[in-house]
């Protein structure tokens, strides 16, 4: 009997997801399985109406190989994406159909319903016999539900943050730091030649890699990690420094966006998502504001965001994607479902999908970072990971 994969993507978008599905797709086809494709992530499922056909056709697409033969030229999903959460649904983000309906059952102490029950139907109905959500820890931990309740899932870790729990590296890491360094090496052009102070802010919620690895590739002056709160004065005092000794007489730094100053808080603005999370971002304009009152110097303030995780993938991405979604097929082949995807020590691997609920992944600030001085700093080359993670 011919198998059925199902293969989304959730959160946000990042390089290296269409070669992941590009490769999936492709080696499932070698098997003799059926692809289908799942639009919009956890969303697909949950506004695939039963009884509407309309909606059949607009969120599940059969993958072939003329679909996806030139997707990994591209970055994003072409699949597209969301932050839905089937197990905590608000009411602003339930279906039509699906209010007052049998399918939803109340999380206790909020408003929010959860659909879970509904999405197995959908999955039940498509004949889905292996799920393969790409993600990051809050898309993944709906996966990890679905497993429980008895759906067979192989799951793919993505974030450009690099913080999914169970594994050294997620797709998207490495085009992320490649665009930061790369706009961090441009824009020492225009702060030098105004003699200013530069500050960088970085995607990165609560670990953060990405500032410590693209300040220790681009050697800026000081880093702002998610883990440390700093001292804005030290700081401060710091970049005067770092400005008066460089001979071109100016400094630069990056700060994580969940960057927190001493006795403060994360900077978020909006409402909470799916998953409980705020909008970040911001934390460098307040630090810059800071700094020109401390020290009387003019700033020069980017903010990458998006940029960081836009165009086409780089090599390595291309290399972990394309390999991650082979895996998941030679799992599925294997009948080895309830596992993620996973690098350890430079080699590929799995780990029980509930890893990824197992703990948080942040940087190891005592063997990487420079707490006293806002760098990185690496204690001991000997025997560390290649991403230093």
């Amino acid at each position: 009997m011919t198998k059925t994969i199902g293969v989304l993507t959730g959160g946000g978008d990042v390089p290296g997801l269409n070669p992941a599905i590009k490769a999936l797709s492709m080696g499932a086809m070698e098997m003799g399985y059926r692809v289908v494709g799942i639009r919009r992530g956890w969303g697909g499922l949950l506004n695939y109406n039963l009884d509407e056909p309309s909606t059949h056709d607009y969120y599940i697409r059969p993958l072939t190989r003329d679909s996806v033969r030139t997707i990994d030229r591209t970055g994003g999903t072409f699949l597209h994406t969301s932050r839905t959460n089937p197990q905590k649904v608000s009411p602003g983000a339930t279906p039509d159909f699906l209010k007052n309906s049998s399918w939803g059952k109340p999380v206790p102490d909020s408003n929010l319903t959860d659909y879970t029950d509904y999405v197995m139907k959908v999955i039940e109905h498509l004949g889905i016999d292996v799920l393969c959500p790409i993600g990051g820890d809050d898309t993944l931990s709906f996966g990890v539900r679905l497993h429980r309740e008895g759906i067979p899932v192989v799951a793919l870790p993505k974030t450009m943050d690099n913080d999914v729990f169970g594994t050294d590296y997620c797709i998207g890491f490495s085009t992320a730091v490649t665009r930061s360094v790369e706009f961090i090496t441009n824009m020492r052009t225009s702060v030098g030649s105004h003699e200013r102070i530069g500050i960088v802010e970085l995607f990165g919620r609560n670990s953060g890699e990405t500032s410590l690895i693209s300040a220790y590739l681009s050697y800026v002056d000081r880093a702002v990690i998610s883990e440390v709160p700093f001292d804005v004065h030290r700081l401060a005092n710091y970049l005067v420094e770092d400005k008066r000794n460089n001979p071109s007489n100016y400094a630069i730094m990056t700060i994580s966006e969940g960057g927190i100053m001493e006795g403060g808080e994360v900077i978020e603005t909006g409402e909470a998502d799916a998953y409980g999370h705020r909008k970040l971002g911001g934390v460098g304009e307040m630090l810059a504001e800071q700094i020109k009152q401390i020290t009387g110097q003019n700033i020069m303030y980017q903010q990458l965001g998006y940029l960081m995780r836009s165009g086409a993938p780089d090599s390595l991405d291309r290399m972990v994607a394309m390999s991650f979604g082979n895996l998941a097929i030679q799992l599925i082949r294997r009948n080895e479902t309830g596992k993620m995807c996973a690098l350890h020590g430079g080699k590929y691997t799995t780990v029980p999908v509930e890893m990824v609920l197992a703990g948080k992944k942040r940087v190891d600030v005592t063997s990487y970072y420079d707490i006293e001085h806002y760098r990185p700093k690496i204690r001991d080359f000997m025997g560390v990971p290649m991403f230093l993670s």
